[in-house]
Order: structure tokens, then C-alpha cells, then sequence
């Protein structure tokens, strides 16, 4: 009867753990930490910018504060329409696709930020004027960063188990592609300060 009892409460406890895992407390802290902390970034560093410094650039093919914010704003609703809408719903990833995204949390937060190397923006997220002004333009990003937040506080998916390739970090999973739109926006918040640090920038 006891070795019975035994074999019920083993098959019983088989399901759980084979499951897979959902955030730990450690890994949601982190992303909610600095989705929180760029998003103040984001709000700090468009206080007092006027329409004229909004609009000014250094040069023809150099971005202004207004497109930057355009650009960071734009990409938050367009990698969570990705992450949520194809990544989430493909199927899992296979061992070896786990293995390669393994450990890169720490190097998104440090490579995507670093801009000593260049990238191409792709084509829907490229700044096209898309918002009447800084008021519109930060009230989009508020809105898909909340959303992007709320997401990462209550999901209960196994973030782990979903990967999909980034052009220069290849594998990356899900959880990790979450680091990465704080880490995009840190990122075009320095570009956004170049702005205003080059010589000529209207000084209101």
C-alpha cells in the first residue's frame, strides 16, 4: 500500500516538474527595473526640449531630438508585436537554440547601449514624422512602454523556452529580447544627448 502511495505521489509530481518555468523573482526584478529606469530616461530627457531644438539637426543625414524619440517610441510597439504576436505563439525552442541564448543577459545590457558601433534602423521603425509633436510622441512611448511593463510584471510564460535570432547577438529568448528594448531605448537616449551636445543646438 505504501510503495502504492509512493508511486501516486511521484506520477502526481512528474507534470510539475517537467514543466517549464516561468520568471523567476530575480529576472522580473531586473526587467522591470530597467524598463522602469529608461523609461524615466526617456521622460527626463525630453523635458523642456522646444519645437525649434525638437526639429534641428547637425546635419542632413543626422537625426534630431524629435526623430530619435520618433524612432524609440516606434520600436517599442513594434518588438513587442513581434515578441507577442510571432515568438510567443511559435513553437518552443530546441535545446540547442536554448543553449545559445544562454548567459547573454549581461551582454545585451552592454552591447546594445554601446554606440561605437553603428547599425542600419529597419525600414518601419526609421523616423517618418509619424506624431503632430514631442507631446505625441511621448505619450505613444508612455503608453507601449506600460503596456510592455504590465506585461512583464504579470506573465506567467516561460520566457526561456521561446528564442528567436537578433541580427548582431543571434540567439536571443524572450526574456532577453525584453532586456533589449531597454537596452535600445538607453541606447538612442545617447543619441538623443548628442543631439543636444553638438555645436549649434538652438539653446531654446
Amino acid at each position: 500500500m505504501r510503495k502504492s502511495l509512493a508511486l501516486l505521489v511521484l506520477l502526481a509530481s512528474l507534470p510539475l516538474t517537467l514543466a517549464a518555468e516561468p520568471l523567476t523573482k530575480s529576472e522580473r526584478d531586473r526587467a522591470m527595473s530597467y524598463l522602469h529606469a529608461t523609461r524615466k530616461q526617456y521622460v527626463d530627457a525630453l523635458a523642456g526640449v522646444s519645437p525649434t531644438q525638437a526639429k534641428w539637426k547637425a546635419a542632413p543625414d543626422r537625426w534630431s531630438v524629435a526623430e530619435v524619440a520618433e524612432h524609440i517610441a516606434v520600436s517599442e510597439e513594434f518588438i513587442m508585436t513581434i515578441l507577442t504576436d510571432k515568438l510567443l505563439k511559435a513553437p518552443p525552442a530546441t535545446d540547442a537554440q536554448k543553449a545559445a541564448a544562454k548567459g547573454k543577459d549581461e551582454i545585451v545590457q552592454k552591447a546594445v547601449p554601446d554606440r561605437s558601433q553603428k547599425f542600419q534602423a529597419p525600414e518601419p521603425i526609421v523616423p517618418a514624422g509619424k506624431f503632430a509633436g514631442l507631446a505625441a510622441t511621448r505619450a505613444a512611448f508612455l503608453a507601449s512602454r506600460d503596456k510592455t511593463i504590465r506585461f512583464v510584471e504579470k506573465t506567467d510564460i516561460p520566457l526561456r523556452d521561446f528564442v528567436a535570432p537578433h541580427p548582431a547577438m543571434k540567439e536571443l529568448d524572450a526574456y532577453q529580447w525584453l532586456l533589449l528594448i531597454a537596452a535600445h531605448t538607453e541606447r538612442h537616449l545617447k543619441q538623443l544627448q548628442e543631439v543636444k551636445d553638438s555645436p549649434g543646438y538652438p539653446a531654446h
